[in-house]
């Protein structure tokens, strides 16, 4: 028989604290009655002597010291997990609220997942296609990846998840299983609104399962979302072997509801007042991505944090750098010149990249044109760098050559509509008229077979058309 605990001994923000309690565990999940009808869930983040600090994903709201009853029931916290979930929306902690009815379980799964085996982990192969030229082109994206997207307040983050959920596929030619799992943290309702209606009228909610913490939700519901949402893809990617991009949106709310629940605990903060595991709870998300030999499925991750004050050294986007395998850095300065996505190549990269592009999985020139891309991009940095000292008119005609190759690739290549779903081929194609603005010579970061076939002087007006 369960036993019920009457009372709490304190209340503190989103945590409570429970006395007298026997038998129970760490993770533990708690059901709470308050005024002896709302029911609440908990979980308990710490234990010592007969005490246990529980965190409560609704909020404290109307709880008092008396009016609360706890049970323990005995292990963490669970989602069932379906198919059915494809094309449904819910809440942070898992529960429908899209008025369809409740999913029936086709499992439960502990939401705080099992690390993967390094041993049983099989090396990320093959591109997912996002129709975007600056990330397939120049920092492609592997099945099995972590591939973080930096981003600032104010900058289209939002509107370049919902692009590449509305284009993600395994390419042209696959006939595999493909699904997205989305997940907002600390969205305001309006861009929760933006992401739903753009899902529906583009026509790819069936495939998306969607999970969304709003910012007047309980910050410790923000905590579990990301780890219900893996939940999921691990299921439908290794025991239903689907292939499941993660989009996950914004672990800087995340990491700032984890620094507010660990103020309210009287830890000693670490770095910005952001807990000392802070690198350890991100490794636990991100690490969640991969590919298990033997099963078909995968699993990738997209996390997207925005970077306070745009600094890149602050400790968010600073330990996720450590983790993932490349990040993909937007740029004010782009914004502000009216490019879409304003992608900055040159901080941006893809380590697996090299491993599943070139033949057999994108085009041979694949590997060649991306080198070449960013060679040439460096130096029309420097050359700009010049032209500010001594005037455009006074540089030499290769230096204006690169000014012109600089332009035309930030407004076609790394440029592009909303609605544009560029093939590979043809994102490669812009890549090889761009390098046609350049003399033959300049291009030595590929090989001279490869030049040959593909090489094709062009003027900046015949690369416009």
């Amino acid at each position: 028989m369960a036993i019920e605990y009457l009372g709490l001994s304190a209340i503190n923000g989103p945590l409570v604290v429970l006395e007298g309690i026997q038998g129970a565990a760490f993770d533990e999940i708690v059901e709470m009655t308050v005024a002896g009808t709302e029911k609440k869930l908990g979980r308990i983040v710490e234990i010592y002597d007969d005490k246990a600090v529980i965190q409560v994903f609704e909020g404290t709201e109307g709880m008092a010291l008396r009016n609360t009853h706890t049970r323990l029931t005995g292990h963490p916290m669970e989602i069932g997990v379906s198919e059915d979930m494809l094309g449904r929306t819910f809440n942070g902690i898992g529960a429908p609220i899209d008025g369809l009815g409740e999913i029936k379980a086709e499992k439960m799964l502990d939401v705080n997942g099992q690390p993967l085996n390094p041993v049983t982990r099989e090396y990320p192969r093959n591109y997912i296609r996002t129709g975007i030229s600056a990330i397939d082109g120049l920092t492609t994206l592997i099945r099995g990846q972590k591939l973080p997207i930096f981003s600032g307040n104010g900058l289209p983050h939002d509107q370049l998840a919902a692009q590449i959920v509305q284009q993600a596929s395994l390419g042209e030619n696959s006939d595999e299983e493909f699904a997205i799992v989305f997940a907002a943290m600390g969205v305001k309702y309006d861009v929760a609104e933006f992401f739903r209606r753009t899902f529906e009228e583009s026509g790819v909610s069936s495939h998306v399962a969607m999970f969304i913490n709003l910012a007047n939700d309980p910050v410790v519901e923000r905590l579990i979302t990301p780890k219900v949402a893996l939940t999921l893809a691990e299921y439908l990617a290794f025991e239903k072997s689907m292939h499941i991009l993660v989009i996950l949106t914004d672990m800087t709310s995340f990491a700032e509801a984890m620094r507010e629940v660990s103020s309210s605990k009287g830890e000693i903060p670490s770095r910005k007042g952001f807990p000392g595991y802070l690198y350890s709870e991100l490794a636990t998300i991100y690490e969640r991505a991969g590919i298990v030999k033997g099963v078909n499925g995968s699993v990738t991750q997209i996390p997207i944090l925005t970077m306070p004050n745009d600094d890149i050294t602050h400790p968010i986007p600073d330990l996720t750098g450590y983790i993932t395998e490349g990040q993909i850095v937007l740029d004010r300065q782009l914004q502000g010149q009216s490019i879409y996505p304003p992608i900055n190549v040159l901080p941006s990269l893809s380590r697996l990249m090299k491993d599943g592009i070139g033949e057999g999985y994108t085009r041979k020139d694949h590997q060649d044109v991306a080198n070449q891309l960013f060679s040439c991009y460096a130096k029309v940095g420097d050359a700009r760098a010049l032209a500010s000292v001594i005037g455009e008119d006074e540089l030499s005609p290769i230096d204006k050559k690169y000014l012109i190759f600089g332009k035309e690739f930030e407004k076609r290549f790394v440029g592009q509509s909303q609605h544009e779903n560029r093939t590979i081929i043809e994102t490669l194609d812009i890549g090889w008229e761009l390098l046609g603005l350049l003399p033959r010579e300049e291009l030595d970061r590929i090989d001279t077979k490869v030049l040959d076939v593909y090489y094709k002087p062009t003027t900046p007006q015949a690369a416009e058309e």
